[in-house]
C-alpha cells in the first residue's frame, strides 16, 4: 500500500477539498464567507472592489452575493487565469504604485472594499508585519477615497506592533469596527481581519 506524501498533503484540509469541490481556486473563500455570514457586509446589487484578488476566490464569492445587478472589480499584481462571471472586471497593477490610468479604470462609488492582500513573506516577523501594515494602509487609503458614505471595509493584517495603530485608523474612518479571526484561518497563521462598517 502506497503511503500518502505527508509533505504534499501538509496544507490539505477539509476547506481545501471543499474549495475544489465547489470550484473555488483557493480555500481563502471560506474566510470571506464566514465574515459575510456574521456581518452581512455585501448586499445584492452592491459595487465591490477586491484588492489583491488573485487567485479569484473572493471575486467569485462576491459576484455571487452581489448578483447580476451588482459589480465586482478586482486588482492584483498577477493576471488571473480563473474564468469569471460577467459582473466581474479584473485589472492588473500594484496598489502601492497606482498610476492615474489604473486609478481611473477602477472607478469609484463602491459599497464594499475587500483586501486579502499579503506581502511576500521573508520569515522575519518584524519585516513581514511591517510589509503587511503598508499594504493595509494602502487599502484603507483607497477605501477612504472610493467608498460611498456608509460603505464597508474588510482588511487582512498580520498581527504585530503596527496592529493597534491600524485598528485606530479604521476606527476614525468608520462608525463601527470589528476584529475577526475566521475559523478557516490556519491555526499557525498570524493573520486577522479588521472590519470597518459605516464609512463616515
Amino acid at each position: 500500500m502506497k503511503r500518502p506524501n505527508s509533505k504534499a498533503n501538509r496544507w490539505q484540509d477539509h476547506y481545501t477539498r471543499r474549495a475544489k469541490k465547489e470550484n473555488f481556486p483557493a480555500r481563502s473563500v471560506y474566510k470571506l464567507e464566514e465574515i459575510q455570514q456574521k456581518y452581512h457586509l455585501i448586499k445584492a446589487g452592491d459595487a465591490v472592489l477586491d484588492l489583491g484578488c488573485a487567485p479569484g476566490s473572493w471575486l467569485l464569492y462576491a459576484a455571487r452575493v452581489t448578483g447580476l445587478h451588482g459589480s465586482v472589480v478586482g486588482i492584483d499584481l498577477s493576471p488571473l487565469k480563473q474564468q469569471l462571471p460577467e459582473n466581474v472586471r479584473v485589472l492588473t497593477g500594484d496598489v502601492l504604485e497606482l498610476n492615474p490610468e489604473l486609478r481611473g479604470a477602477m472607478g469609484t462609488g463602491f459599497n464594499v472594499v475587500l483586501s486579502d492582500m499579503a506581502p511576500a513573506t521573508t520569515g522575519n516577523r518584524i519585516v513581514d508585519t511591517a510589509r503587511s501594515f503598508n499594504l493595509c494602509r494602502a487599502a484603507l487609503s483607497m477605501a477612504q477615497d472610493l467608498l460611498l458614505p456608509g460603505g464597508m471595509f474588510v482588511c487582512k493584517i498580520f498581527q504585530g506592533e503596527d496592529f493597534k495603530a491600524f485598528a485606530d485608523l479604521v476606527k476614525t474612518l468608520f462608525s463601527r469596527y470589528k476584529i475577526f479571526k475566521p475559523q478557516s484561518s490556519r491555526k499557525a497563521s498570524r493573520e486577522i481581519f479588521i472590519i470597518g462598517m459605516g464609512k463616515k
